[in-house]
């Protein structure tokens, strides 16, 4: 070729060379702080416990399809803490987002029944889609209106979602005889397309499904629209300096508005995809950390859309892995937690 980008050239610069390589440190000294922990916990098992964390999720087909499962949501909420940061907005309510637009996607999978066919589905993502972008909306206009710093405005929003979705539960969706949310019905499950036959072991199928594939779609879209776009120059071009983006001519306000509008359906669809990725009920616990977990990739990914795909996977592997410790060692299934927060916390260490 002889034209080469230079969106492409820059990958070679010696800054992004040194972001890269920075990435990287922050893991391996989380690896290596991690295996401490460990060998203070379980000398005798600390280094076997230490690869299984590592391999456990790729050894077999069944746990590699429960990777692909695992990392569906990680993807998504990834991609929308680094699509907001675009702007220069940390998006730090994903949680919030991915568990309301997991609540509107059971809800209408118990209650929607008379949607026919996959029709359903496709209605149980628009309605989460919806749902997490309008938890979105209001820290993006707190913030773009009032100036409202939108960490407190999107923490208070996680509350919200939290404690609102806990209450609405029990109006709505819940069974109190068996004590936990109705299933969804069975056609708002994410289609197979064919992997539970391809990611098992033996009779028992993996949950892999077709929520990876939109996962990496919208990494596609992302960088498309944030790459491509006069919508993407401008986000950009507010990150850098709003000031001078406004000068420009840019409407700041709505830029703002919009990427967290679009940021929190990201997050909405990924609460959706871990609801009815099977048959799954919704349960207060459902967030799980994802929203946290998604600040890790996208700072490790450099808010890059397909960098954060790549760290997703690694990520996946230590949640997967940490189930294969605690069965295998006895040791405890929060090593893996340990390691993502240590890995965060060198990740602050290199940016600043």
């Amino acid at each position: 070729m002889k034209k080469i980008s230079a969106r492409w050239r820059n990958l070679y610069t010696k800054a992004g060379f040194s972001s890269f390589m920075a990435s990287l440190l922050a893991i391996l000294c989380g690896l290596v702080v991690g295996f401490v922990v460990l060998l203070v916990a379980d000398p005798a098992n600390a280094f076997w416990g230490l690869l299984a964390i590592l391999t456990g999720g790729l050894s077999d087909m069944k746990n590699l399809g429960q990777v692909l499962y695992a990392a569906t949501p990680i993807i998504l909420t990834g991609l929308s803490v680094g699509f907001a940061n675009k702007t220069g907005l940390f998006n730090i309510g994903a949680s919030g987002q991915f568990i309301v637009g997991a609540y509107v996607a059971v809800l209408m999978g118990v209650k929607c029944t008379f949607i026919p066919g996959p029709l359903l589905w496709l209605a149980c993502l628009l309605g989460a889609m919806l749902a997490g972008a309008v938890w979105g909306l209001v820290p993006g206009f707190l913030k773009a209106v009032c100036n409202v710093n939108e960490v407190i405005a999107c923490i208070m929003m996680n509350y919200i979602g939290m404690y609102g979705v806990n209450f609405l539960i029990q109006l709505t969706v819940f069974d109190s005889l068996k004590n936990q949310s109705l299933p969804v019905a069975e056609n708002a499950n994410a289609p197979k397309l064919g992997m539970d036959l391809i990611f098992r072991s033996g009779a028992t199928a993996s949950s892999a499904n077709a929520g990876i594939f939109i996962a990496v779609l919208a990494g596609v879209v992302i960088y498309y629209l944030i790459e491509k776009t006069k919508f993407g120059y401008e986000l950009k071009a507010c990150g850098y300096n709003r000031d001078a983006a406004r000068y420009a001519g840019i409407n700041v306000k709505r830029v703002m508005i919009v990427t967290m509008v679009l940021s929190g359906a990201i997050s909405g669809i990924a609460g959706m995809l871990q609801v009815t990725g099977t048959d799954f009920t919704l349960s207060t616990g459902v967030a799980s950390g994802v929203g946290f977990t998604a600040i890790i990739v996208a700072w490790l990914g450099q808010l890059n859309p397909f960098v954060i795909l790549v760290f997703t996977a690694f990520f996946s592997i230590l949640e997967k892995g940490s189930g294969v410790i605690q069965t295998a060692f006895g040791l405890s299934s929060y090593a893996a937690d340990i390691l993502q927060g240590v890995i965060l916390f060198f990740i602050l260490g290199c940016e600043f």
